[in-house]
């Protein structure tokens, strides 16, 4: 089967979407099929272009097998709203451009932002092919629940409408949860083209294999390591972290953020206002060095904002964190709770709780060690992305 996956982001972006889809592309390249990825020129979080690249007309290159076309867009930082609006759609045209040059069976087009999914559409109606609409955020739920739109506002009333259109049109539905199913049926869609196909982990391409800073070793020598590796962005609420070590400036514990993101410039000047000796906050770093950094945390924090939306949502750090056998402070309530309580893998506290907070980070040294890794080795069976992603093409087929 000939596939054309269309995608905001790829490798060398770092962020979930982008290892999802090289992954689940990868493995569909080696049972046989052939796959091509339209993207963009690598520029997240931070809004410029990588080194090596160049935001030109289009660009071919085949990695691992995936035929990948990059094309030019309007590139923006992920912090005013109307230009990364700009940005998305941008993609959404260049890539339908594209497209339509390229013979294919099955076209998927994933979110976060649907101006992909409207890429994806425009391509299935004029090459009259099948598309696959894979739901990885709900938008623009996600964008009220941080906070850059009102619920009733015209413009969120035009998106939704937007949104019920796509899923209508999609001849199927890919969603991460069993929550985005409820939703996209009391939506009135219908059920039997929706497939839940959760996120997960290749537990083989997540192992921890350079040296870290002598400097940062120094500073976190003696101390219990409290780890956040990923985007610094509106949803994440990381200054409530800030907050939380504030409260907890003498002792042994340390707090490493690591990523970029549009808070991070915040994030600094709240670490500076506070005084903060107790957190180190540093520059992202190439995704195989994660697991290096990831791998001295003693824990790791998974933190969202406060949002009913956000109890719709399993956040890929938890699969990171498993891999290395790392208990999990998770801050999401949920879907991603139910998770962590179902496998005991961590402990959880109530979102933007401090008490909450402290509370837990008093109460994950008593696990027990041996059952945790006991229990990440069973959740990183149920949840490989290799056994994932064939499922996902048997339901695409």
């Amino acid at each position: 089967m000939r596939i054309l996956f269309l995608t905001d982001n790829f490798p060398p972006e770092v962020n979930a979407p982008a290892t999802r889809t090289y992954e689940h592309c990868k493995e569909w390249v080696k049972l046989g099929h052939e796959v091509t990825v339209i993207t963009c020129f690598p520029n997240f979080p931070k809004g410029k272009v990588f080194k090596g690249y160049r935001n030109k007309l289009i660009s071919k290159k085949t990695v691992d097998g995936i035929k990948v076309i990059r094309v030019w867009t309007f590139v923006a930082p992920n912090r005013k709203f109307f230009r990364r609006t700009i940005d998305h759609l941008s993609f959404a045209i260049s890539s339908f451009i594209v497209g339509l040059f390229i013979s294919t069976d099955r076209i998927i087009a994933t979110s976060p932002q649907f101006f992909t999914a409207l890429g994806g559409s425009w391509l299935s109606f004029f090459k009259r092919t099948p598309w696959v609409m894979e739901v990885r955020d709900l938008w623009p739920n996600s964008i009220v629940a941080v906070g850059h739109m009102k619920d009733n506002s015209k413009t969120f009333r035009f998106l939704k409408k937007i949104e019920l259109n796509l899923y209508r049109h999609a001849s199927k539905i890919v969603v991460v949860t069993d929550s985005f199913k409820d939703y996209l049926e009391s939506s009135r869609i219908d059920g039997y083209k929706i497939g839940v196909f959760k996120n997960g982990i290749v537990k083989d391409n997540f192992v921890s294999n350079g040296n870290l800073p002598v400097t940062l070793k120094a500073e976190l020598k003696n101390k219990t390591v409290i780890g956040y590796i990923g985007t610094i962005g509106l949803a994440h609420k990381l200054d409530f972290i800030l907050e939380c070590a504030d409260d907890i400036k003498e002792g042994k514990y340390h707090f490493l953020i690591m990523g970029d993101g549009a808070k991070k410039h915040e994030l600094l000047k709240l670490k500076d206002k506070l005084g903060l000796e107790n957190v180190s906050i540093i520059d992202g770093v190439d995704r195989s060095l994660v697991p290096t950094y990831l791998s001295i945390c003693d824990y790791s924090i998974v933190n969202l904002k406060k949002s009913d939306e956000f109890k719709k949502v399993i956040p890929s750090k938890i699969f990171e964190s498993i891999a290395l056998n790392k208990p999990i402070l998770l801050g999401v309530e949920g879907e991603a709770k139910s998770l962590i309580d179902k496998y005991e893998v961590g402990v959880c506290y109530e979102p933007e709780n401090k008490e909450s907070f402290l509370n837990a980070l008093q109460t994950i040294p008593a696990l027990d060690t041996k059952k945790v890794k006991a229990n990440c080795s069973k959740m990183l069976k149920d949840f490989d992305r290799n056994s994932i992603a064939k499922k996902m093409l048997n339901f695409i087929k």
